[in-house]
C-alpha cells in the first residue's frame, strides 16, 4: 500500500502479521514520538470537528485514550474511557463485538455519560467498525448522543464506515 502523502501518513509505520498473520498493524508510535506531528494530529481531529457540539468525549482503549484526552481538552469537553473488562472499579455497562481477528468486549462506567449528552468517539484507527459500534452502543444504552466517530487512521477496505452508516465519520489518514 502506498503511503499516505503528509507527514502525519509518513510516521505512521506498517508491521506486518502483527497480531496475526494476514494483519498489517498500523504503528502509530512514531507519529506520537514526533512532538510536532502528534499536536498537528490533535490540531487537524479538532479542526475537521469544529462545527460540533460536544460535551464528553469518549476515548477507546488504549492508544484511542493518546488521541482523545487531548481532543477533549481542546474541545473543553470531559474525557471518558471506555475500557476493557476488569479495568474499571465501578458499575459498568458492557457490550461484546467482533473484531477483524477475534471478539471481545468493552465497558464504561454507568455514570460516564449522561443522559442527552453530546459525545464525540475517539480512537486510533478505525478497521472493521466493530470497536466503534459497540462504544456508541454503549454510549447510547446510556442515554446520551453520539454526534461524531474521529480517527486517526481509516482502512477503507475493511469497512468500518459501512458499520458506522448514518454517523458522522473523520479520518485523519487513510489506506
Amino acid at each position: 500500500m502506498a503511503v499516505p502523502e503528509g507527514r502525519i501518513g509518513r510516521l505512521i509505520r506498517d508491521i506486518a502479521d502483527y497480531p496475526e498473520p494476514g494483519v498489517v498493524f498500523r504503528d502509530i508510535t512514531p507519529l506520537l514520538g514526533d512532538a510536532a506531528a502528534f499536536g498537528r494530529a490533535v490540531d487537524d481531529l479538532v479542526t475537521a470537528l469544529d462545527d460540533l457540539v460536544v460535551d464528553r468525549v469518549v476515548g477507546i482503549e488504549a492508544r484511542g485514550f493518546i488521541l482523545a484526552a487531548p481532543v477533549a481538552y481542546r474541545l473543553r469537553a470531559g474525557f471518558v474511557p471506555v475500557r476493557k473488562p476488569g479495568k474499571l472499579p465501578w458499575a459498568v455497562a458492557r457490550e461484546e463485538y467482533q473484531l477483524e481477528y477475534g471478539t471481545d468486549r468493552l465497558e464504561i462506567h454507568r455514570d460516564a455519560v449522561r443522559p442527552d449528552e453530546r459525545i464525540l468517539i475517539v480512537d486510533d484507527v478505525l478497521a472493521t467498525g466493530g470497536t466503534a459500534a459497540a462504544t456508541c452502543s454503549l454510549v447510547e444504552e446510556l442515554g446520551a448522543q453520539v454526534v461524531g466517530c474521529a480517527f486517526l487512521i481509516g482502512l477503507t477496505s475493511l469497512g468500518g464506515r459501512d458499520r458506522l452508516a448514518g454517523r458522522r465519520v473523520e479520518c485523519l489518514v487513510e489506506y
